[in-house]
């Protein structure tokens, strides 16, 4: 391969790829009976948002991609207006579909019991995750080698409609996790805890994948 690391290639799509911003609610942000695996941004997430949109603002993008999901839309919407880009929504980028893993508890009034559930409840997903490497321990769970397919299925087919050109995609950890592994020929379908707005950048070419930029937090001074 004379090129193995896409160094010189004009046609390679320069692929970035966001985490959304933090959106576990404090309690008076909670919206009681809300739907809560499709969360809006936290005023911390909508700070990180806009940092981001700071930070990204001066680069140029070919288009904007995004997770129909509130988090995503509401994490890509400063950077978009910047641009003055709109972004194409893709289902396939949705974050895996998980099984009941923690059930929320009956909170009544006090809606900080709801908080701190929904928190433990990430916790757990991180948990069962990294320790197995894959989703398939959390039962009901959309299959885990199936959710990695949808994903770089996803992704390659962004790539190959902006050969030579850079674009940004607003996505889930598990989603950065899955193609990041897939790049990296890793057996493991979740492998490291992409922070909140951190960007991976990643350069592809048709089958060819290369991983530039893993994680990067750098714009952000707190995170979860």
């Amino acid at each position: 391969m004379e090129d193995p690391f896409l160094i010189r290639s004009k046609d390679a799509t320069e692929l970035f790829i966001v985490r959304h911003g933090d959106a576990l609610p404090d309690a008076d942000e909670i919206i009681p009976g809300g739907v809560y695996d499709d969360l809006p941004l936290s005023r911390l997430g909508c700070e990180q948002a806009q940092t981001l949109a700071e930070r990204l603002g001066s680069v140029h993008f070919a288009a904007i991609y995004s997770s129909p999901l509130r988090r995503c839309q509401e994490t890509a919407a400063p950077l978009a207006q910047r641009l003055e880009l709109n972004p194409i929504l893709v289902p396939a980028l949705k974050e895996i579909k998980l099984g009941n893993i923690r059930p929320l508890p009956d909170h009544g009034e006090d809606l900080s019991i709801l908080t701190e559930a929904l928190k433990e409840r990430q916790i757990d997903i991180v948990r069962i995750a990294g320790e197995t490497g894959h989703w398939d321990t959390i039962p009901d769970s959309e299959p885990s080698k199936e959710f990695r397919r949808r994903v770089v299925d996803a992704f390659d087919e962004i790539a190959s409609k902006h050969r030579g050109e850079r674009v940004i995609a607003f996505a889930h950890g598990g989603v950065v996790n899955a193609y990041a592994a897939e790049t990296l020929g890793l057996e493991r379908d979740f492998f490291f805890p992409a922070g909140n707005t951190s960007i991976t950048v990643i350069k592809v070419l048709d089958k060819q994948r290369v991983l530039y930029v893993l994680n990067d937090i750098a714009h952000i001074k707190r995170h979860v």
